[in-house]
């Protein structure tokens, strides 16, 4: 029987595109469950995936939040259990890719209740509360993270080639419609953006422009933040490029030479992949402060440095800003950084996932196989 994998996960971008770079390696009929949020069609609508959106919510302790959970969770299920159903009928054997998260748990569920093998693909150093109640339910776990006190199999970053820069700094610069010559610093707080990140920024613009000298900024906002971002550098005289979101991550992360960005694991993955120097500012609201850990190798390898994101922007600008500042200013910095790159090894973990998928799946066809003798 020919297999179809079901990559479940969604929300943010961190849970859709590692799961698209291991679908660029695997080469089998596939669906995708994803949430209902905008965020996932339109990352889904630009990679020409169709998708099943789940009614799926996170959990959360107050009673709306609460509701909205249990209101989405069984229809999920019941969703994810006629996929499988009917990929059976079409003679396939059906197998689930957990990539974590409020999404994957139900569709989890779902495929325990029919005897559907699930692989858990970790990408956080501390494993979130889905992600621990899934891990316990599967047939499989690899983790593209350290994720101390869990002996879980490790694979390197999983980054999909639209991540991956391909071209020279000048080239990507110029189809972004940037300064093909100018040095480039990368500004982005994620697939939604991050409003303390943003304020940072136009602080820095309005108190300490001088800071932006010999630089262009390419800064990805978030939605209804470009506007008063694009002021900022308007009225600091500053180079810049603002934009709610890009498109062109590969050419984003090619023109960059150097990124001021949050730490989740996708990030932290395509940072690892283009060599690009990093100022991270982990989340601010994690209690187990994961995305921090997240940078923990990078950081350790002297590619990156990592700074507390005290969340009002004066602070950060006395705090992070001083870093950044350094940074903008110090070439030989920034270009040990760079070099500290080569001794982590390629971010090829999506091949290995995949690797690992397919070899899992001739596994059970051979034991089918025998089975029916």
């Amino acid at each position: 029987m020919t297999a179809r994998y079901l990559f479940a996960g969604g929300g943010t971008g961190g849970h859709i595109y590692p799961a698209l770079a291991i679908l660029e390696h695997l080469h089998a009929p596939h669906t995708l469950l994803v949430s209902s949020r905008a965020i996932d069609a339109r990352i889904l609508a630009a990679a020409g995936e169709p998708f099943v959106a789940l009614p799926a919510q996170p959990v959360g302790l107050r009673p709306r939040a609460l509701v909205r959970f249990l209101r989405g969770w069984a229809p999920s299920v019941r969703t994810v259990r006629r996929l499988i159903r009917d990929a059976r009928a079409q003679g396939e054997s059906p197998h689930l890719v957990a990539m974590g998260g409020f999404i994957a748990a139900p569709a989890v569920q779902a495929a325990r209740a029919e005897r559907v093998p699930v692989t858990l693909v970790n990408l956080d150093a501390v494993p979130g509360k889905a992600n621990r109640w899934i891990a316990r339910r599967s047939s499989a776990i690899v983790t593209s993270a350290a994720a101390p006190g869990f002996d879980w199999p490790r694979v390197p970053p999983i980054v999909r080639a639209a991540a991956r820069a391909a071209d020279p700094p000048a080239v990507c610069r110029a189809r972004l419609g940037l300064d093909a010559n100018v040095r480039t610093l990368l500004v982005t707080g994620g697939s939604q953006g991050a409003r303390s990140i943003n304020s940072l920024l136009i602080e820095l613009a309005r108190r300490r422009p001088d800071a932006l000298a010999g630089w262009q900024i390419l800064h990805q906002t978030g939605h209804g933040e470009d506007a008063l971002v694009r002021a900022a550098y308007a009225d600091a005289g500053a180079r810049a490029l603002v934009v709610p979101f890009i498109e062109r991550m590969a050419d984003a992360w090619g023109a960059a030479d150097l990124a001021l960005c949050r730490s989740g694991a996708n990030t932290v993955a395509e940072a690892w992949a283009n060599a690009v120097p990093c100022l991270f500012l982990p989340y601010p609201y994690h209690r187990d402060e994961h995305q921090r850990l997240n940078a923990a190798p990078l950081v350790e390898a002297g590619a990156a440095v990592v700074a507390t994101d005290r969340i009002d922007a004066g602070a950060n600008l006395a705090d992070a800003g001083e870093t950044l500042g350094t940074l903008l200013t110090d070439a030989d910095a920034r270009a040990r950084m760079k070099s500290a790159f080569d001794a982590l090894g390629p971010a090829d973990g999506a091949a290995r996932v995949a690797a690992t998928l397919l070899e899992a799946a001739a596994r059970a066809e051979e034991r089918a196989s025998w089975l029916a003798r």
